[in-house]
This record gives C-alpha cells, structure tokens and sequence, in this order.
C-alpha cells in the first residue's frame, strides 16, 4: 500500500494504493486549506479504508513544481511520516502526474497528441512541460511566458492536450486550431499511482533527511501591504 499527497495547486488531495489500483481518494479544491485539512484527510482515508500506518508500504508525494506554500506543506506532512514509521519516501514530478491523469481522464489524450500540463504562476506565467499519449516526456519542464508564439513549432505540425490551472487563462492567447482545452481538470493524489508504483517497485526512493520540493524558480516574497 502507498498512501499519495498532492498539494502542489489549490487543491488538497490524498489517495490510498495498493498494488497500483487506487483504493480510496479524499480530497478538495480550495486554496489555503492545506494546512488545515491534510492530516485530517489521511486519517479519514485510512479509517474508512481500515488500513494502519503499519500497512503502509511507503508514502509518496507530489514534488513539484507548484505552490511553494503548498508544496512545503505535502512535503513537510509526507517526511513527518516517513521519519515516524520509518517508510520510503517517492517523489513524483508534479506535471508528470498530470499528464498521466490526462491519459486516464480524457478521450482527447490519444493518438498523436501531445499533452501539455499548465501550473499557474503569475500573470501569464505558467510552469510547464510536454509529454506524449504515452506519458513520455517530449520538452522539459520550464517556466513560460505565455503569447501568442507559444508553442509554434510543435502547434504547426501536432494537436496539443493544455490542461490545468495554468491553461484556461491561456485560451485566447493559444489561438491555434491545433490547440486543445481539457475542461475542469484538477489535480489529484489518485495520478501518482502509476508512477508511485513503479518507484517502489524499483527501490527508486528518496534521502528523506535532505529532499526538498522542486521549486523551479526561487521564492519572491511579495511587499506588504501598507
């Protein structure tokens, strides 16, 4: 069993796996309740589940990027664990879980499209990679800029899946026949589990002295107001 956290967006989110089928899933999309909720949120998952912590086999958490207040949360909940019931700690990338839940979600994540997971930044900043159908990485994650060359070169040629928190405020600028809008996707703990569950099988874990989320851009605190 692998219990899964993701609070890199608003969204607050734990899952319970075993063997890489989702047992149960709690979760909540509202921003600044992560604090709040999650340990609540696994208590209740194991509860209604009947599972102990001794059952755990490991704990794995979204990564990054994201949120820094939310990732430092997840992060923060899941080596808290790790430390006290002495398990594995798993790290997935926060956009690779996305794609993998675009493939599991939507009938336009097929064929020959490329999928392109948005995490909203600020104005029209987004953190961003590709993958394919497959759940392959074709580019990076990286921080972008949004307009209206975004994307270009693969729009010329190729269908793109954006979906996220980051994609709908990139709509009207993304004006390309090519592009694609996956409605109301939200993250969620439960599109860890394929990835989660190849990790473990693996052994491919964490120091869970020093790991810490994958940021991608350092922290701006922002002015007070007056």
């Amino acid at each position: 069993m692998i219990l899964q956290i993701e609070t890199a967006t608003t969204v607050c989110s734990v899952a319970l796996s075993k063997d890489g089928e989702v047992l149960a899933v709690k979760q909540m999309d509202q921003r600044n309740i992560h604090a709040e909720v999650i340990t609540l949120y696994i208590e209740e998952l194991l509860t209604t589940t009947g599972t102990k912590y001794s059952d755990l086999g490991a704990i794995a958490v979204s990564c990054g990027p994201g949120s820094y207040t939310g990732l430092r949360i997840g992060i923060s909940t899941a080596k808290g664990l790790c430390y006290a019931l002495d398990k594995p700690l798993i790290a997935i990338e926060t956009l690779e879980a996305m794609a993998y839940g675009a493939i599991c979600e939507s009938e336009l994540a097929t064929g020959d499209t490329l999928l392109c997971p948005m995490i909203d930044a600020r104005r029209m900043e987004v953190y961003t990679a590709i993958f394919n159908t497959k759940g392959e990485r074709i580019n990076p994650t990286a921080a972008e800029i949004i307009n209206e060359n975004s994307f270009a070169d693969l729009l010329s040629s190729n269908k793109i899946l954006f979906f996220g928190d980051g994609a709908e405020k990139c709509r009207e600028t993304l004006n390309n026949p090519n592009s694609l809008f996956l409605e109301g996707f939200a993250n969620s703990a439960s599109y860890l589990t394929k990835r989660a569950t190849e990790k473990f099988a693996a052994k491919d874990f964490e120091d869970v002295a020093y790991f810490e989320p994958y940021y991608l851009k350092d922290f701006i605190a922002g002015k007070k107001k007056a």
